[in-house]
């Protein structure tokens, strides 16, 4: 294979993708350039405007337009008003709960847990959480964190946190295996878990 600077590059950023190594890099790259006009020129385009125009809500942590403002009063990004949050660890966590469809309400993606390795409690949205539930009419917050010790180390740190409010605090139940995560469950295991949640005693 010619040693070419441009493509080793691209390699190496395509190959960090999740489920993608080396060789699927390669393989990549070379339907890429297989296909110049019909893939490369809308996917540059698409990158880059992604890269520009969206963000992580610095409240809530969902992805949202640059163009919509939120605050804790008014979360312009649902443009519904609800009186439940689900929080779980990462945007692909969220995405499983909607494709199911058994959750109606307000998300909260913390980014990470508290012992993950490259994250601490402070760089997660876990301040941001207690303030929404003390500011919004919010009855329940529902825990979907993964049954790993992370998750529910995380779990029981935002129980913690939230024991001064008057909000009911629940956990996902039976359906949820030890060590599952969430983006990884069929959506009939996800209902199952929802429906049994169990409530934290305070």
């Amino acid at each position: 294979m010619q040693n070419i600077n441009e493509i080793e590059e691209l390699i190496k950023v395509i190959s960090k993708l999740p489920g993608l190594g080396p060789k699927s890099a390669k393989r990549i790259v070379l339907k890429l350039m297989n296909n110049k006009d019909e893939l490369i020129k809308p996917m540059a385009k698409a990158l880059a405007d992604v890269y520009k125009n969206i963000s992580r809500c610095n409240i809530c942590g969902i992805l949202k337009s640059n163009t919509i403002q939120c605050n804790y009063s008014n979360c312009e990004i649902t443009g519904s008003e609800y009186d439940k949050i689900c929080v779980v660890e990462n945007i692909s966590d969220q995405w499983s709960v909607e494709s199911s469809s058994i959750f109606k309400g307000y998300f909260h993606i913390l980014g990470g847990t508290i012992s993950s390795a490259d994250k601490n409690k402070d760089e997660l949205l876990i301040n941001s959480l207690v303030e929404r539930v003390k500011i919004g009419k919010i009855k329940e917050v529902i825990l979907a964190t993964s049954a790993t010790v992370e998750g529910q180390t995380t779990a029981f740190y935002i129980q913690d946190s939230l024991k001064n409010t008057n909000v009911k605090i629940s956990k996902l139940a039976q359906g949820l295996p030890v060590g599952g995560e969430i983006e990884n469950l069929d959506d009939g295991t996800l209902i199952s878990a929802f429906k049994n949640r169990q409530s934290f005693k305070k």
